[in-house]
């Protein structure tokens, strides 16, 4: 159990970096297939594509239930480096407010008692997990068009958690079910998951670019261990706690959450702070006139 946690841990620790050097790209180059270009884009996705791999390979160790809450403390690690991408400080409100968000998360996810269920999955269960985590991009998507700034971040932030969870999901019925054995393997919920991971990509992307880091970022932890947790209890049968004493608890850690959440959305976004290159051109050819 706690060899999967320290593979958790280490992993969640690259997936925020990677995601920093990631947003600053997009939120500079715009969510387009010129990122692809762009070589440190790739570097940020390399490094992120590694902690996603310590992370799946952490959930063939222990549960869902036990591994998602450990990403949610890196916030606190990713927002302050991409301040430092952008070349200032970080913002007090941010740091507070992404402590917030984690503890917050944490406190409710450490109130999930732990199970050692074997992950078993129907087709039509998955078919309709997948169905509910499509609606719900759906309709993030349409009402991001009509939104602005941090609205427009979280909006996108929810439809990329949603599928980062399925991605999780699926990863926790492959690996828990192998048991050693390459049969297990041969299962379209095997080819589901490199497929789910490229629209998680491009969601993220999309939420990277509106510059909003903190609040996309955020949206994503949450998102992504909340949904995580609940297909474990609906689908995989892994249990919710049944204790009338940590409702107080509870509703305390959401508190904590909510109220971090909106701090984080009073802030502004990173991509007002740099000029781009048509603002930056007349101010150079300015200064040759003089």
């Amino acid at each position: 159990m706690w060899l999967g946690v320290s593979i958790a841990l280490v992993g969640a620790l690259g997936y925020a970096g990677g995601a920093a050097i990631q947003q600053y790209e997009a939120a500079h180059g715009g969510a387009t297939f010129k990122l692809v270009r762009r070589r440190r884009w790739w570097i940020g996705g390399a490094i992120g594509f590694l902690g996603a791999a310590l992370h799946a390979l952490a959930l063939s160790f222990a549960p869902l239930v036990l591994i998602q809450p450990v990403s949610v403390t890196t916030l606190v690690f990713a927002v302050p480096l991409a301040a430092v991408l952008h070349g200032r400080r970080p913002h007090r409100a941010e740091v507070l407010g992404s402590a917030a968000v984690s503890v917050g998360l944490l406190g409710i996810m450490l109130l999930i008692p732990q199970s050692h269920t074997r992950p078993e999955l129907s087709t039509p269960g998955a078919l309709s997990f997948l169905a509910c985590v499509g609606a719900v991009v759906a309709v993030c998507e349409l009402s991001a068009r009509r939104a602005r700034g941090t609205a427009k971040a979280l909006l996108t932030s929810i439809g990329a958690g949603a599928v980062t969870a399925s991605v999780s999901t699926f990863v926790r019925v492959v690996g828990g079910t192998f048991d050693g054995n390459l049969s297990h393997l041969f299962h379209w919920f095997t080819l589901a998951i490199p497929a789910l991971l490229v629209c998680a990509i491009v969601l993220l992307q999309r939420s990277y670019a509106v510059g909003h880091f903190s609040v996309a970022y955020a949206g994503v932890q949450v998102v992504d261990p909340v949904t995580s947790v609940l297909a474990g209890v609906i689908l995989l049968g892994e249990p919710l706690p049944a204790d009338p004493r940590s409702i107080v608890p509870a509703l305390a850690s959401a508190a904590v959450l909510i109220a971090g959440t909106i701090t984080l959305g009073r802030l502004r976004p990173d991509i007002a702070s740099s000029p781009s290159p048509a603002e930056a051109v007349p101010v150079r050819t300015r200064a040759a006139a003089r």
